[in-house]
């Protein structure tokens, strides 16, 4: 839940320079039975929907969003979407944060993914075939880095580990916190303030000093004023503010072809694509960017970025030659160096994670699982079990990969895998994308008869449910623990949530992984994708390198028929004879807003039962005169009206917690005190730093798509005003309309532009190399 923070309900966003794909306008929509009161349709003002805010930058004037993106996140001062923010909270270590220990948990993984690729052996092919310019661009990435950081240390081929016996399957290993690191007490105050002198001199905001000595490190000071565009590695600031403060300092030095200033603009547009959801961009349209940006010479902006070691640069072949034999050496050498290739750019960050994932992926397909049960015990578990989920054990039974797609009826299929598994002895456990999702999935299995402890209430995990979050997986606050290894002590991983997985946080659990441990991805893909850069799931759907199982349970009854429509490109109108789908039209905002909350505080609790403390509002955009932050202020005022003594909000108050950028806890407002503000997240205590409220906490009666996924509530009320209309995509549609158990209202102002959505406008595509990466590694492809 969510007021101002998280998530682009643009969806993904597109390649800068690129184009954007909008929805487009029209006369009434529909998708459902009854309708509600109301009048007809149109509404006027109002803000347009996303914002353009992303990761978790602020709301964004100041979000870059000029690489075609809307982007998405919630806090004031984001950065990138990075991956395994921990749901958690902050069990376990005492007197560190929920978000300190995510952080640190990310930080030792990487530093145990980066010893075991320095011990590979023979570096992958990818990307050494290079000719022409990129073959120049290549040639300098490697001579900056050779001895220090060859590139081929980074792209290894997987050292196989020994296999390890599993631990006996009743003694499950407790979760272990992870390794204790110096935690990071921020900048000197005698760096930040000499930080602060050079940005008043410069006259950029004082405020960004403690965030800037943070990013550039030791003498931060020293380095904007040799370098004053390395203030666009802050987030939110945007390239002619930074080249305000370059005039500033530098006087008569600073120009638009000074090459500092060429390398800042390229390393601050891939980023703004990783922030669109892209790993990599394509060399035209990085140059293409480049010059909109007023670059003069982008193609040594370019190579200057490549042999300062700021980005890295990639030759692959076009699709559809992906898996063509390379020709033999001799006659075929000419042609070799015709063939037709792409040459991307991409930031070391998301290539390395990119090319790590592929190598835990071809890990997990071309060695056998281990042999936990014989043929025909799992034989005849999938006997037990019916249709598609018959068909999920068999693949796992087998595969050390497995992808099962699906709705929300389908979870079904991995919660009887789940019980087949365990009853063969594997040691398992299942990780959601959200809290929510996790104490859904534990409750289902509950019912099923899975979990030992029945205890508890239907929305809470038992203490010994094994789910967890992904993040708090990670983290090391959730889940199995560690072996001896710094593995998973697991045999089985059933990710749920799967198209949430960014390239980040997929690299992580991968490697993750103990030799011999199976994992199966499960999701719906027609849901959005992740905040974070890459397309995980839908990469490896199409890459067809695995057993893929598609459930044939759909969900139930007319909101189950409704969203199925939707998935396939078509708004039907269904028939609702519980008032499961009321479609209430406005014709502006203000009229917008008012029903909106008349139908959370009086209409659905009268005539659905659904209190109002079960009834979401999802919404385009967080700003505008129907965003998430003008609903959350009329939301407030009805339901718990306060004079916001702490930091705006008061005990009792609904929020949205993104502890780190791109993950969004709902939660309630507890107290506050000396510490902090203290709020219960789905049954966890957090307690948030005065200094970080204002960044990470938000008001979440409201909030966005991207907010809501992988959640559900028992009623949901989907906002459409008028200026939304170019927000609106078919994946947008489909998860805003499939958040709902019981009960979905459409507050509907955007006409014809609402089916137009649903039939023309899908996702905004992603550039990634995970397809081409996986190619050579996966036998037979």
């Amino acid at each position: 839940m969510s007021t101002e923070p998280e998530t682009t309900e643009d969806a993904e966003p597109g390649l800068p320079g690129g184009e954007s794909t909008s929805a487009a306008a029209g006369g009434t929509g529909t998708g459902g039975g009854e309708t509600g009161a109301g009048q007809t349709a149109d509404i006027a003002e109002g803000d347009t929907a996303e914002d353009a805010e992303t990761g978790q930058a602020a709301d964004t004037e100041n979000a870059p969003a000029d690489t075609g993106q809307a982007a998405t996140g919630e806090g004031a001062q984001a950065g990138t979407g990075q991956a395994a923010d921990a749901e958690g909270s902050d069990a376990g270590t005492p007197q560190v944060s929920a978000a300190e220990a995510e952080l640190r948990a990310q930080q030792v993984e990487r530093e145990r993914i980066e010893q075991r690729k320095a011990e590979k052996r023979a570096p992958i092919a990818s990307g050494t075939k290079l000719s022409g310019k990129a073959a120049d661009l290549l040639a300098a990435v490697r001579a900056v880095e050779s001895g220090e950081k060859p590139a081929a240390t980074v792209f290894e081929e997987p050292h196989p580990a020994p296999r390890r016996s599993a631990p006996e399957p009743e003694r499950r290993p407790q979760p272990v916190a992870p390794e204790p690191l110096s935690t990071p007490a921020g900048p000197a105050p005698e760096a930040v303030q000499a930080v602060r002198q050079v940005l008043g001199e410069g006259g950029a905001p004082e405020v960004l000093a403690q965030q800037a000595a943070a990013v550039l490190g030791e003498g931060a000071d020293e380095q904007l004023r040799a370098d004053p565009w390395q203030l666009l590695r802050i987030a939110g600031v945007r390239p002619e503010q930074a080249d305000g403060f370059a005039r500033a300092l530098l006087g008569a030095e600073c120009g638009p072809d000074d090459e500092r200033r060429g390398r800042a603009v390229t390393g601050w547009l891939l980023e703004q694509a990783a922030l669109a959801g892209h790993t990599v961009l394509e060399m035209p349209a990085l140059l293409a960017a480049l010059a909109q940006r007023g670059v003069p010479e982008p193609d040594s902006a370019v190579q200057g970025a490549i042999a300062e070691g700021e980005v890295l640069v990639f030759q692959d072949a076009l699709e559809g030659e992906a898996g063509a034999p390379a020709p033999a050496d001799g006659e075929g050498a000419e042609e070799d160096e015709e063939r037709p290739v792409r040459v991307l750019v991409g930031l070391e960050q998301y290539a390395m994670a990119e090319e790590s994932l592929a190598d835990g992926l071809a890990r997990l397909v071309n060695s056998a699982p281990k042999q936990d049960g014989s043929a025909e015990d799992w034989e005849r578990a999938a006997s037990s079990a019916r249709g598609s989920a018959a068909e999920l054990i068999r693949a796992v039974a087998g595969q050390g990969l497995v992808l099962h797609t699906g709705g929300e009826a389908s979870l079904a299929e991995p919660a009887a895998l789940l019980t087949a598994a365990r009853s063969l002895g594997l040691r398992v456990w299942a990780a959601t994308h959200g809290p929510i999702g996790r104490n859904r999935f534990a409750a289902l299995l509950r019912r099923s008869g899975q979990a030992a402890d029945a205890s508890g209430q239907a929305d809470e995990a038992p203490a010994d449910s094994p789910v967890a979050t992904v993040s708090g997986l990670l983290a090391g606050l959730e889940g199995p623990g560690r072996d001896t290894d710094g593995a998973l002590d697991l045999d089985l991983l059933v990710v749920l949530d799967a198209p949430q997985l960014d390239v980040e946080t997929a690299a992580l659990l991968t490697e993750s992984l103990p030799d011999g441990a199976r994992l199966v991805l499960a999701g719906d893909p027609a849901v959005l994708w992740s905040a974070g850069p890459g397309r995980v799931f839908a990469d490896l759907l199409a890459a067809r390198i695995c057993p893929q199982v598609a459930s044939r349970r759909p969900d139930p009854g007319p909101l189950g028929e409704l969203v199925s429509g939707i998935g396939i490109g078509e708004l039907n109108q269904v028939e609702a004879p519980g008032k499961e789908v009321v479609i209430v039209p406005v014709r502006d905002a203000g009229e917008a807003v008012h029903r909106t909350v008349q139908l959370v505080v009086d209409s659905v609790p009268r005539a659905i039962g659904v209190p109002a403390e079960e009834t979401q509002v999802i919404t385009p955009g967080h700003g505008g005169a129907v965003g998430t932050r003008a609903l959350n202020a009329a939301l407030k005022e009805r339901l718990n009206p306060g004079p916001g003594r702490f930091g705006g909000f008061d005990p009792g108050d609904r929020i949205v917690h993104s502890p780190v950028p791109g993950r969004a806890l709902p939660g309630r407002v507890v107290t506050a005190d000396a510490e902090g503000l203290h709020l219960s997240c789905e049954g966890e205590t957090v307690v948030v730093p005065r200094e970080r409220v204002e960044q990470s906490v938000r008001h979440g009666w409201a909030l966005t798509a991207h907010q809501a996924v992988g959640s559900r509530w028992p009623a949901v009320v989907v906002v459409l005003p008028g200026d939304a209309a170019q927000a609106l995509s078919r994946p947008w549609v489909y998860t805003a309309f499939g958040r709902a158990d019981r009960h979905l209202s459409v507050v509907h102002g955007v006409e014809q532009a609402l089916p137009r959505a649903v039939a023309e406008v899908p996702a905004k595509p992603r550039t990634t190399r995970l397809p081409v990466l996986l190619a050579p590694q996966i036998s037979g492809t």
